[in-house]
C-alpha cells in the first residue's frame, strides 16, 4: 500500500504563484512515476504533469506548459508542482497520483494506482 498526503493549495490573484507537494509513504521503493491531475466543478480529472520517477522524464499538459514545473525528490518520496502565472481557469482541485507499473502514457487517470486527497487551488480574478 502507498498512501499520498498532498500540502500547498489555496488562494492566490492572477498571475500569482503556489507550490503543491506530495509525500508518498509506504511502498515506495517501486515507484515507476508521479502526477498531478486536476478537477474543476462540473468537468472531468485532466491531466497537468507527471515524472518518471528513475528516469526523470517529464511530462505536460499543453494548458501548463511554461507555467508549471514538476519535480522530484527520491530521497523524500516526494513531487512538487510549481505553479507561476497562475489564471483564474487553474482553479480545481489537484490530486497527487502514483503509478507502480509501466505504461505508454502518463495522461491516463485510469492507469494510476494511488491517490491523494486532493488540494483545492483557487485562483481569483
Amino acid at each position: 500500500q502507498v498512501q499520498l498526503v498532498e500540502s500547498g493549495g489555496g488562494l492566490v490573484q492572477a498571475g500569482g504563484s503556489l507550490r503543491l507537494s506530495c509525500a508518498a509513504s509506504g511502498r515506495t521503493f517501486s515507484i515507476y512515476a508521479m502526477g498531478w491531475f486536476r478537477q474543476a466543478p462540473g468537468k472531468e480529472r485532466e491531466f497537468v504533469a507527471a515524472i518518471r520517477w528513475s528516469a526523470g522524464y517529464i511530462y505536460y499538459a499543453d494548458s501548463v506548459k511554461g507555467r508549471f514545473t514538476i519535480s522530484g525528490d527520491n530521497a523524500k518520496n516526494t513531487v512538487y508542482l510549481q505553479m507561476n502565472s497562475l489564471k483564474p481557469e487553474d482553479t480545481a482541485v489537484y490530486y497527487c497520483a502514483l503509478k507502480l507499473r509501466y505504461a505508454a502514457t502518463m495522461t491516463n487517470s485510469n492507469l494510476y494506482d494511488y491517490w491523494g486527497q486532493g488540494t483545492q487551488v483557487t485562483v481569483s480574478s
